[in-house]
């Protein structure tokens, strides 16, 4: 079996096979380009044996094996499309429209079956966040969010609500993968000084106030990112809010929320401060990675149990991706990053390698779990358009920049069934490829001005870099530490981190002391009281000037030092 990837853009969309060999695929290409190539926008079905477009007037189902048309739906204005997991249901959402001969406009969310090309059913969906219908794995069941409600559909019976759950000001919700019994995470923000929350329940169990199987309450979220393990047994819920109250983060504020089918919550506890920049499930579905902290960020691996199981330390990235088979991490800065990434053996706590793709938009693995693509795209950046193919190894097997004035607007890799490629051994060396590899040269520390002619043991850092450490009890070959001992290693360090700014903001005092007295100056008598009196005045009204004069001084040197 060869995946497929969709690289759609101004020039059009091409469809090409591989890796390891990467080439057009002729049958489907040429299918493609007598009917119009310029694609608004495509998509898979949940297995890959379906592939579906629209154009702006139609939108066209076909066999992604040989190109052959299944369907044709003449549906202008049509911008997304989706099918269901069995690809049974094609859904097609167009912008919600009205207009004075129709004030109420016509419903712009359509379900269509693929087998007999009947219109199923027809909903109003005004926004675009949520548009689409989300089904259980094996269809039994279709969820939609609707004014406060959650309605219910059974075995694609969109003309009946099956089951409601009401909960006030409900505006999110995640439907679990995996089979039946089918389970549901609800978010409903707070209001009037109560908090937001997340509930758990099971299909259809949603009447009596025990129903929930877990619950989980709390304050400063905006809104939230709720995602689930691929078993359906528990749930990753990341509440943030837009501004940061403390002033000590632009992206506002993130916490990270653990829920379980079994009834257990709890708050992820993460040592380092802030940002959440991204959080991934294992395809294991027992334990996670959280890439968090101000730069340079940590990333640490959790189990079940929300206990560190390895830290990745300190590095420059914001994005963390697990292989489909689960064996493989990678660990990315994209973004406003230089686009690092650091490539690990999950099972060996290893890494493999650290190749660079700078200018990256978008990073997908490829479904056999060996291959990788990174691609810039617009409207993210316009310039420097293009993608490459690579060996987890850091290889570069395949690339393909876009022309001058051209854009590359989307990269797709077609899905495959869960079981098709199954997991291979990690390879640590290098794939052989004319291309070569783009390892990340170590980075040169700054050194001021100062100290550039001096030994390399007086090199100013502006932060120390955490190594990798692995956390799991009795681990061969690594030096354990006791949570006590470790906590009380970071207050240490906290401790004398604060003491060294402490002493770098400190500000110069004047300090007057008595001459010690074999050091007393020698005064000198005239003989009259009175004069004697009128010169010790004196002198005491030029020592308070002169004191004066130097705190003025001592002054303004502290706020040039405070203002730099």
């Amino acid at each position: 079996t060869v995946p497929v990837r969709i690289f759609r853009g101004s020039d059009g969309t091409i469809l090409l096979r591989g890796p390891p060999n990467c080439e057009e695929f002729q049958t489907f290409q040429r299918w493609v380009i007598a009917h119009g190539n310029t694609f608004r926008y495509v998509t898979f079905s949940k297995d890959g044996a379906l592939f579906g477009w629209c154009n702006g007037e139609k939108v066209n189902v076909v066999k992604s094996s040989t190109g052959e048309l299944l369907k044709s739906f003449d549906l202008p204005k049509t911008s997304m499309l989706e099918f269901s997991p069995l690809g049974k249901v094609l859904v097609t959402w167009k912008q919600y429209t009205k207009t004075q001969d129709n004030p109420q406009g016509e419903a712009n969310l359509q379900l269509w079956d693929l087998q007999t090309g009947d219109c199923i059913k027809t909903f109003y969906q005004k926004k675009v966040q949520g548009w689409c219908p989300s089904w259980a794995d094996d269809e039994s069941i279709a969820v939609r969010c609707v004014n406060n409600e959650l309605h219910f559909f059974e075995n694609n019976k969109f003309e009946t609500i099956a089951n409601k759950l009401h909960l006030q000001k409900v505006n999110e919700f995640a439907l679990s993968p995996g089979n039946n019994p089918s389970k549901v995470a609800v978010y409903v923000p707070g209001s009037k000084g109560a908090p937001s929350f997340v509930r758990l329940y099971q299909y259809p169990n949603f009447a009596g106030p025990t129903s929930a199987l877990a619950n989980k309450s709390f304050f400063k979220a905006d809104r939230v990112t709720m995602l689930w393990n691929k078993k359906g047994s528990a749930v990753l819920v990341t509440a943030s809010t837009e501004v940061d109250k403390t002033g000590a983060s632009y992206y506002g504020e993130q916490t990270l929320h653990y829920l379980a089918t079994n009834g257990e919550s709890a708050v992820v506890q993460l040592p380092k401060n802030g940002p959440i920049y991204d959080v991934s499930w294992s395809p294991n579905s027992s334990e996670f990675c959280v890439v968090y902290g101000f730069m340079p960020a940590k990333a640490t691996v959790f189990n079940l149990k929300c206990e560190s199981v390895f830290d990745f330390g300190t590095g420059p990235r914001n994005a963390a991706f697990y292989s489909p088979q689960g064996h493989i991490l990678v660990l990315a800065g994209f973004g406003n990053l230089r686009g690092q990434m650091e490539v690990w053996d999950v099972k060996k706590y290893r890494q493999v390698s650290k190749p660079q793709a700078a200018d990256t938009t978008h990073f997908s693995w490829c479904p056999d779990g060996e291959h990788i693509v990174t691609a810039t795209c617009s409207p993210r950046l316009r310039v420097s358009n293009g993608y490459k193919i690579w060996h987890y190894t850091g290889t570069v097997l395949y690339k393909e920049d876009t022309p001058a004035g051209k854009e590359l607007w989307e990269v797709l890799w077609q899905p495959f069934p869960a079981g098709t490629f199954p997991e291979k051994a990690v390879k640590y060396q290098a794939a052989s490829s004319e291309l070569g590899s783009t390892e990340a040269k170590p980075a040169q520390v700054y050194r001021p001005p100062a100290l550039r002619n001096k030994p390399e043991s007086s090199t100013y850092k502006l932060h120390e870099d955490e190594p990798p450490q692995n956390m799991k009890p009795g681990a061969a070959g690594e030096k354990q530490i006791s949570k006590a001992a470790l906590k009380n290693q970071r207050r240490r360090e906290a401790k004398k981190a604060a003491k060294q700014e402490n002493k770098s903001d400190e500000v110069p005092h004047l300090v007057l002391e008595p001459a010690p007295a074999s050091q007393a100056p020698v005064t000198s008598s005239h003989g009259d009281p009175e004069t004697d009196k009128k010169i010790k005045n004196l002198k005491k009204v030029y020592h308070i000037k002169y004191f004066e004069l130097i705190l003025s001084y001592y002054t303004s040197v502290n706020s040039m030092l405070a203002a730099i």
